[in-house]
């Protein structure tokens, strides 16, 4: 693995260490809290107001390494391009329903349609480059060439790992934490195949998440919020395609994926039968409600994210043995 990359991390975590006090005085002088749900978990009502939109000290951070630290590849290039396209969409959602206070962000169409966008950018750049539109398929030796469908595939990794990182979000730590295990898991990968710019991104993105749970964890003094979320499942999204991991991202990260159909089986279970499976959703909430401290659960969906990301490992590297 090249030196470059310890650089780059540390010199991110360093600088999300020294931005993030700074930004956290800056929020509550600007009064950038968070808004907690009347109907989670009683504990967690003592966390509103807890500055929030710390996502853009993770990619200041993660951005500023990157610039003056290494060679600028296209496909680096292309990955930060749609790990901020997503930031930026992230930005106005919570800017609109932090600093305008308004109790809605953007609508969910407005979000889609932004992601649309940045993912036919992506695919456009990719074709120019020669990207193989074939996809293995894990714990198998089968591979699927998905053609003039690549592209929405792309969007489907996109929307769906942002969003899975997004509902994640809910526990101090959690989000931030099972991300540094899944880009540690896309890191390896990358280096497994020679691929040097991947290295340097998901290693620098390490370093800056990093820096951030400093003060992320419980007690957390700021979350993330949609800046950081959304872009963080995108950023690992563009990781899996950058990679030709496309579909081990479903198991590297499996944590989200498992928060996820937890909150669709919630409502197809209510829509349904009026009953609910979980006592709430997304999963970890309702490990909380059945009376779990916050680190017992951020902790054993760390060490179960862990366990997906070795998994993970173990079968994309049969692929190149």
């Amino acid at each position: 693995m090249p030196s470059e990359v310890y650089n780059l991390a540390f010199t991110a975590f360093i600088l999300s260490v020294i931005i993030s006090p700074f930004y956290i005085r800056f929020s509550r002088l600007k009064q950038f809290g968070q808004q907690v749900r009347l109907d989670g978990p009683q504990r967690h009502f003592r966390k509103a107001g807890t500055p929030t939109m710390g996502g853009v000290v993770i990619l200041f951070s993660f951005l500023l390494p990157l610039l003056f630290g290494v060679e600028k590849t296209p496909f680096l290039i292309l990955a930060v391009a749609v790990t901020f396209s997503s930031a930026f969409l992230g930005f106005f959602d919570d800017f609109r329903k932090v600093v305008r206070r308004t109790s809605l962000g953007l609508k969910a169409r407005e979000k889609l349609f932004g992601q649309f966008v940045f993912s036919l950018v992506f695919y456009i750049v990719l074709l120019f480059y020669g990207h193989s539109t074939v996809v293995d398929i894990p714990f198998s030796t089968m591979r699927i060439d998905f053609g003039l469908t690549y592209p929405l595939l792309i969007f489907i990794m996109i929307i769906a790992t942002s969003n899975a990182v997004n509902l994640t979000d809910g526990i101090d730590g959690l989000a931030g934490g099972t991300s540094i295990i899944a880009f540690l898991a896309f890191l390896f990968l990358a280096s497994l195949q020679g691929l040097q710019d991947m290295v340097y991104f998901c290693g620098t993105m390490i370093g800056a998440i990093f820096g951030f749970l400093v003060f992320n964890l419980h007690p957390a003094k700021v979350f993330m919020g949609d800046v950081g979320s959304l872009s963080l499942g995108a950023a690992l999204a563009a990781a899996a395609i950058l990679t030709k991991a496309e579909f081990y991202l479903i198991i590297v990260g499996g944590v989200f994926i498992l928060e996820t159909l937890s909150v669709i089986l919630q409502v197809i279970s209510f829509k349904l039968t009026g009953k609910r499976v979980l006592l709430m959703a997304p999963l970890h909430h309702h490990f909380e409600m059945k009376g779990w401290s916050e680190w017992q659960v951020v902790t054993g969906f760390w060490a179960l994210g862990f366990i997906f990301a070795v998994v993970g490992l173990l079968d994309f590297s049969r692929l190149l043995g």
